[in-house]
């Protein structure tokens, strides 16, 4: 994958202390990392970088709205996502992103590629099943759910039947286990 130039931070070049970045995330985005789950997205990203004498502190942040098919109905609507996620940059002999928390950069390195964490941190925070709201409040109208509302299995008072059904003989034989 290439690298996306707007999402490169050249840290040395920085003061010590808060640096603020912000991002507009839109499918374009995501095609770079060949992702094609949202049919639309808005998502905004704030991202502040501390920077310190011997690493460096990342925090994200974003917010925004991704378009989904409802996994219940397949009808497209826009789902709300938000979430964080911290990373501390680390120096040392050769690279290391193996925790996912913790990043080590060999000792040359002059700028990190924030691409792939604002990637993973969006994708990770879409929930594993998506929901119509009007399914859940029962304000949906579709096709499909006529048609499931339709072949519903109605529920019948099978206890009632099952009273009804039952030998005399065995009423006496209760009677008798009561009676003690």
């Amino acid at each position: 994958m290439s690298k996306l130039k707007e999402f490169l931070i050249p840290f040395v070049g920085l003061k010590l202390g808060k640096h603020h970045f912000e991002y507009q995330i839109n499918n374009e985005f995501f095609e770079n990392f060949d992702y094609h789950e949202f049919q639309n997205s808005d998502i905004k990203v704030n991202l502040v970088l501390d920077k310190k004498s011997t690493m460096l502190e990342l925090d994200f942040k974003h917010k925004g709205t991704i378009n989904v098919p409802c996994d219940l109905t397949s009808e497209d609507f826009d789902l709300p996502i938000k979430g964080k996620m911290k990373l501390i940059v680390r120096f040392g002999e050769e690279f290391n992103n193996d925790n996912e928390e913790l990043l080590i950069l060999p000792h040359g390195e002059f700028e990190i590629d924030v691409s792939q964490y604002v990637y993973e941190m969006i994708v990770l925070s879409v929930p594993s099943k998506r929901i119509h709201p009007g399914v859940k409040d029962g304000s949906l109208q579709t096709e499909a759910l006529n048609k499931l509302n339709e072949l519903r299995v109605k529920e019948e008072k099978v206890e009632n039947k099952e009273e009804e059904d039952i030998d005399p003989r065995w009423e006496k034989l209760k009677k008798l286990l009561t009676d003690k």
